[in-house]
């Protein structure tokens, strides 16, 4: 298996803040879903890949190359699209056009159309929403291998965020395409993504594909009383009633028969995970 993006080593200091160093692949063909919290180090590390900041440290490789030739071959996409406030969609393509020699002018304008967005109308007058279509609309007409994008589904609302989905798809029907991209709404990528990079406070927790990281854990919740003691549990809450946490599904057994199982989500991951690591 191929990868389309290898990352290794990574690191960047901002103040307080530290890219400790991460290391990831996503092979190629894949969706990739990047979570964490706000400030876990999602946009810096895409900014990294992308040369928009200089490393202090490690390796990044996008289609096996290291160097600026790749950049045609990428599409990206930040959470607050860079446009001049006067310009419209017309004047950006015009913008646009000589200097991406991929340029695909049709598929632009049908985008155009399927967001409904109107082609005279100056980027300072669209809302977050139709800012983020726009800056879409763009992205996809690069005719790029990869997608690097940075909370795409954003400031949409639930209709559009489930075109968007179906967009991302319709990308990856042509072989060889990927798309690596962050969000906060973890609902979006249990629908479409195959892998996931978990990243917090700027460390790598997990690097695979989604099943196998849903299928890893599982909530449990209890009575009083039901919690066997020295039991490992992840984000442990006690409460007057019982408790509840997440545990790995290997280490299931032990619990009494009224204690309850169900299947995690990516969010359950994150918020069980954040509530303090394991407590026994």
């Amino acid at each position: 298996m191929t990868n389309a993006v290898e990352v290794n080593g990574l690191t960047k200091r901002y103040g307080n803040f530290m890219l400790d160093g991460i290391s990831f692949n996503v092979p190629r063909g894949f969706i990739c879903g990047f979570i964490g919290q706000n400030g876990a180090g999602k946009t810096t590390t895409l900014k990294l890949m992308l040369n928009m900041a200089v490393r202090d440290g490690g390796e990044v490789k996008i289609l096996g190359r290291d160097d600026v030739s790749v950049r045609g071959d990428i599409g990206a996409l930040f959470d607050r699209p860079c446009f001049q406030d006067e310009w419209t969609p017309k004047d950006i393509e015009k913008a646009l056009r000589p200097f991406c020699k991929q340029w695909n002018g049709t598929a632009y304008w049908r985008y155009m159309r399927r967001f409904e967005l109107n082609p005279k109308q100056k980027v300072k007058t669209l809302s977050r929403g139709m800012k983020t279509k726009l800056g879409m609309a763009v992205t996809l007409s690069y005719n790029a291998k990869l997608l690097l994008l940075d909370e795409p589904t954003s400031g949409l609302d639930p209709v559009m965020r489930d075109e968007m989905l179906d967009i991302l798809r319709e990308y990856m029907e042509t072989e060889g395409r990927t798309v690596l991209f962050s969000t906060h709404i973890t609902g979006d990528l249990e629908k479409i993504a195959d892998y996931i990079v978990y990243i917090d406070k700027g460390k790598v927790l997990y690097s695979g594909l989604k099943d196998e990281l849903i299928e890893k854990y599982c909530v449990v919740r209890g009575g009083k009383g039901d919690l066997p003691p020295g039991k490992r549990v992840i984000g442990l809450r006690e409460h007057v009633g019982g408790f509840e946490g997440m545990v790995e599904t290997a280490d299931i057994g032990g619990f009494p028969p009224g204690a309850v199982t169900e299947a995690v989500t990516l969010d359950d991951i994150m918020i069980y995970m954040n509530r303090g690591g394991d407590k026994s």
